[in-house]
């Protein structure tokens, strides 16, 4: 079981690629790693009896502050596109809830843009993120192993958009991060954390 693993997960880590063009039924790579491999896995070291008991990935959510341009149009216009280029879904511009007057910040101004992925996108950003973007990072040496939330969801940041491949350096005005939360069915920090890690998550070693 263990070679079998290794071998999918290697097949992952070989590039971003779906194993067909269209249709809803669109499968990748990492969607077969989970159902052949790591839901399994799962059932054996956890012993659940129930195959809908297993944990799974449910969504994953990408925000980015753009506060500081909200009075820029062109700039604000420019990170709503970066967004849409790293997540290749529509974002959704997110507005302020209430007035704030030391940020000069009123209710109902646009102060950034998020994305919410599912299904074939979900699969394929984690995929990307895990395999190409993060061994991008200079001196990377995992993510955090503490930042779940107890009820099955795992958040990260990255401080700068570059390391994603869909960026181009010359094109950028201003370097900004954004926050990664990935959301899924698991009931405990150690559930979540063994799908993540059997996915290919590399996590820093304590």
């Amino acid at each position: 079981m263990a070679e079998k693993k290794k071998e999918a997960k290697n097949q992952v880590a070989k590039g971003i690629a779906t194993v067909a063009k269209a249709g809803e039924n669109r499968e990748y790579r990492l969607k077969t790693l989970y159902r052949e491999h790591v839901a399994p896995e799962l059932q054996k070291k956890f012993g659940y009896k129930n195959v809908h008991q297993i944990p799974r990935l449910e969504k994953v959510v990408l925000n980015m502050g753009l506060g500081d341009v909200k009075d820029n149009a062109k700039a604000f216009q420019q990170a709503v596109e970066e967004m849409k280029q790293i997540s290749g879904q529509k974002p959704v511009i997110t507005q302020a809830r209430k007035s704030v007057a030391n940020f000069k910040i009123r209710e109902g101004m646009n102060v950034g843009c998020k994305v919410t992925l599912r299904g074939a996108r979900m699969y394929d950003f984690l995929d990307k993120l895990m395999n190409v973007v993060l061994p991008r990072v200079r001196d990377f040496k995992g993510v955090p192993t503490k930042s779940f939330d107890g009820r099955g969801s795992y958040a990260m940041g990255v401080k700068e958009q570059l390391i994603f491949p869909e960026i181009t350096y010359e094109q950028v005005e201003k370097i900004r991060g954004m926050d990664i939360c990935i959301v899924t069915t698991a009931n405990t920090d150690e559930e979540a954390k063994e799908l993540l890690s059997l996915l290919g998550m590399p996590f820093a070693r304590n």
